[in-house]
C-alpha cells in the first residue's frame, strides 16, 4: 500500500520527508534556541538551512521527473545525504545539556565483564582479521545506496520509500541518543586511548577506515552506534525485500557489530544500544505508518 502524501505549499510530503526533513528542521530549531551554548552556531544553523533548501529543491525537481533512473537518483541521493547532515548536526549539539558519559560506560562494562572489552580485544588482533573488520565497517557506507537501488528497481518506488523511512527513523533516533547521552568513544577518551597500544595493522580497507577516522570522525556520535543500528535495519529490510540478500549480508552484518569495537570506534555498550535502537524502530514503524496514513490497526479475524 502506498504512503499517504500531504500537499504543503505545493510540495508532496511523504512519511520519509516528515521524518528526515522534519528531523533536520527540528534539530535546526534546537540549535537556534540554544545558540549561545554552541561553539559555531552560525555555521551549524547556516549549513542546516542550506541542506533544508537542498531537500526542498529535490522535492520540486522530483515533481517534474518521469524517468525511473532519475527519480531514484534524486530521491535516494537527497534523502541519504540528509541522513549525514542529521548525524553531523547531532554531533554539534551533543553537549548542549550533558557532559561526556564515557566514565559511566567504562564503569558498567568493567562491572559486567571484569575488564574493558575494547582494550581486551587487542589480544586477538591479526592483519587478516583487521582487514576483514575494516572491510565490513567501510562497506556499510556502500550498502546504503546499493540496497536502496535493489529495492527500488526490483519492487518499485513505494518499497524504496519504506526503506528510506526506516533508515530515516533509526538515524534520527540515534541522533537524539547522542544528545541525551553523549559519549566521546574509545579513540577520544584519554583514559582508554592510552591503553590502546597494539597497532591495527591491515591493508587497503584499513587505510580507508583510518582515513574516515582522521577526516570524518570526531568525538561523540557513539551511543547508540549508528553503524549497528542502521546495519540492523538494512538487514531487516533485505529480508523483507530480497531474502537472498539477507543471507549474503548475514556474515557482513554480524561481523560489523564486532568491528565497531575491534576497530576502536565504539564501546560494547554502544553496539548493544545500536541494535536495541534498531529493534525499537522496527517495532514502532508499523504504528507510525498507520498514524500517518490515518488507518487503524486491524485485529486478527476482524472484518474489513
Amino acid at each position: 500500500m502506498s504512503q499517504r502524501r500531504l500537499v504543503l505549499a505545493g510540495l508532496e510530503i511523504r512519511l520519509t520527508d516528515a521524518v528526515t526533513l522534519g528531523g533536520l528542521v527540528g534539530l535546526t530549531l534546537l540549535a537556534v534556541a540554544f545558540a549561545g551554548r554552541l561553539e559555531r552556531p552560525v555555521f551549524v544553523i547556516g549549513v542546516n538551512l542550506l541542506f533544508i533548501a537542498f531537500y526542498v529543491g529535490s522535492l520540486l525537481v522530483l515533481k517534474r521527473l518521469r524517468r525511473r533512473e532519475l527519480r531514484f537518483l534524486v530521491r535516494t541521493g537527497s534523502v541519504q545525504l540528509t541522513y549525514i547532515q542529521i548525524y553531523q548536526t547531532c554531533n554539534y549539539l551533543q553537549l548542549l545539556f550533558f557532559d561526556w558519559q564515557d566514565d559511566r560506560v567504562l564503569a558498567w562494562e568493567q562491572a559486567l565483564f571484569g575488564l574493558q572489552p575494547v582494550v581486551a580485544i587487542q589480544e586477538i588482533y591479526s592483519v587478516l582479521l583487521t582487514e576483514w573488520m575494516f572491510f565490513v565497517y567501510v562497506v556499510y557506507v556502500v550498502l546504503y545506496p546499493v540496497l536502496s537501488a535493489i529495492i527500488f528497481f526490483k519492487h518499485g518506488e513505494e518499497a524504496n520509500e519504506d526503506y528510506l523511512f526506516h533508515l530515516g527513523l533509526v538515524n534520527l533516533l540515534c541522533g537524539i541518543g547522542f544528545i541525551l547521552f553523549p559519549v566521546a568513544s574509545p579513540m577520544y577518551w584519554q583514559e582508554v586511548r592510552t591503553l590502546l597500544t597494539t597497532p591495527l595493522a591491515s591493508g587497503t580497507f584499513g587505510a580507508v577506515a583510518e582515513w574516515i577516522r582522521v577526516h570524518i570522525h570526531q568525538a561523540g556520535g557513539s551511543i547508540p552506534s549508528a553503524h549497528c543500528a542502521v546495519a540492523t535495519v538494512m538487514w531487516f529490510m533485505a529480508r523483507k525485500y530480497t531474502k537472498r540478500g539477507f543471507l549474503w549480508l548475514a556474515p557482513v552484518i554480524l561481523s560489523l557489530y564486532i568491528s565497531t569495537v575491534y576497530g576502536r570506534f565504539h564501546y560494547v555498550s554502544d553496539a548493544v544500544a545500536g541494535i536495541a535502537a534498531a529493534g525499537l524502530c522496527l517495532l514502532a514503524a508499523p504504528a507510525i505508518k498507520r498514524a500517518w496514513d490515518g488507518r487503524r490497526a486491524v485485529r486478527p479475524g476482524a472484518g474489513p
